[in-house]
């Protein structure tokens, strides 16, 4: 791996033309265990109310989306979406075999085969059917390093800033340069397997000193709000209006382990998280405008959280949640999945069931909107589908 970093970056690419097709699959992963329960809330359900008195987001607070669910106050912005048909939500989604331990679950889902001996991560599976991989194609925005979904042989980036990416110790253009040609010369005439991650560094250097050149000023009217959200959204936003070949792109969002002090519908811990998320989505949405039609976004979470508040005003590790997809193939304005209910004897542990597999939505993003078969990226997987993506011309 050669490694470039100004903020931070690090890379091991390979080149070729990008021949690639389909969807720009963006993975949001909100890190911490999400409570999809407050996103996304089964108003509809009374067990809701008397498992949570305090935390609950009330009725006449909650921006329907069905006779069951409403979406979180915070969460505003993006119910035009969701009007348009640009949006979809998928309740109950959980894991084959279900933990409370943020290490194990995380390191589960990043792998996406359970009971296998496979340790590479499910986008570096994918990235792999897609045939040669262009400098970006699998980029994590906003991260310092890569994620374990794609661990594997397919080449990665990590960008932590557009405009932080540089060569380590070159601050200047000028430097930049200087090391570029030191570093092909160190590498002419070494073996592909140096010489390619060598030259990779230095193209992408490049191209992200060309984007750094030019600026950039979202479109349509986008405002992007302050915060590591919003600042990897308009970034992405960047990177795939410039065109540099990207087909999967992860974004690391923390800050959702919420024990104590969760907040109420209109203030507090959740209400100033679930508003940046909000504000981001639809600034994306809205700066990339038609160029939507080509970028399925899914957020992920290693678990959701309990049923019932906790007396700190918070909740514990759980298990089912909720994941947000949007983009311009989605069958959106839907709330998607078994809803097996709140009451006590639907609930596994006290938590929420998972009833679909959060791979079989991800399984129909490739098949459908990445025009890839998902037998090898998830081995094992039931062949049921949601039917919440339109196929991909």
């Amino acid at each position: 791996m050669v490694g470039v970093a100004g903020e931070s970056a690090a890379t091991q690419l390979a080149f070729a033309a990008d021949s690639y097709t389909g969807d720009t699959l963006v993975v949001l992963s909100l890190r911490g265990g999400f409570d999809g329960l407050s996103a996304v809330a089964p108003v509809g359900d009374p067990s809701y109310f008397a498992a949570r008195p305090s935390i609950g987001i009330p009725v006449s607070r909650a921006i329907r989306l069905d006779a069951m669910f409403g979406l979180h106050p915070a969460l505003a912005p993006l119910k035009a979406i969701w009007d348009a048909g640009g949006l979809a939500a998928v309740h109950a989604v959980g894991q084959v075999n279900p933990t409370r331990s943020h290490f194990e679950a995380m390191t589960t889902m990043e792998n996406a085969a359970p009971g296998s001996t496979i340790r590479t991560g499910w986008l570096d599976r994918m990235i792999g059917l897609t045939g040669p991989v262009s400098t970006f194609g699998s980029t994590a925005v906003g991260a310092a390093s890569t994620p374990p979904s794609m661990i594997g042989p397919s080449p990665e980036i990590a960008v932590q800033s557009v405009d932080g990416f540089a060569i380590s110790g070159a601050g200047t253009a000028t430097e930049q340069a200087r090391w570029a040609t030191v570093i092909n010369a160190l590498y002419a005439g070494a073996p592909p397997a140096l010489a390619a991650p060598a030259k990779a560094a230095v193209e992408a250097v490049s191209t992200m000193s060309s984007l750094k050149a030019a600026g950039y000023v979202p479109a349509n009217g986008a405002v992007y709000p302050k915060g590591a959200v919003g600042d990897s959204l308009r970034d992405l936003a960047r990177l795939i209006k410039a065109g540099v070949g990207l087909r999967a792109a992860t974004i690391d969002v923390g800050n959702w382990d919420m024990h104590t002090g969760l907040g109420s519908s209109d203030s507090g811990w959740m209400f100033r998280q679930l508003t940046e998320l909000g504000q981001a989505l639809a600034a994306f949405n809205q700066d990339l405008g038609s160029k939507m039609a080509d970028v399925t976004l899914v957020t992920l979470s290693e678990f959701g959280r309990r049923v019932a508040e906790n007396a700190s005003g918070g909740l514990d590790h759980g298990h089912g949640n909720v994941s947000l997809v949007m983009g311009g193939g989605v069958r959106g304005g839907k709330v998607y999945g078994r809803w097996p209910g709140l009451a006590a004897a639907s609930l596994v542990d006290g938590d929420l069931a998972g009833t679909t597999d959060y791979r079989t939505l991800l399984a129909e993003a490739l098949e459908q909107r990445a025009k890839l078969s998902s037998a090898t990226v998830f081995p094992g997987l039931a062949s049921g589908r949601l039917g919440m993506f339109a196929p991909k011309a």
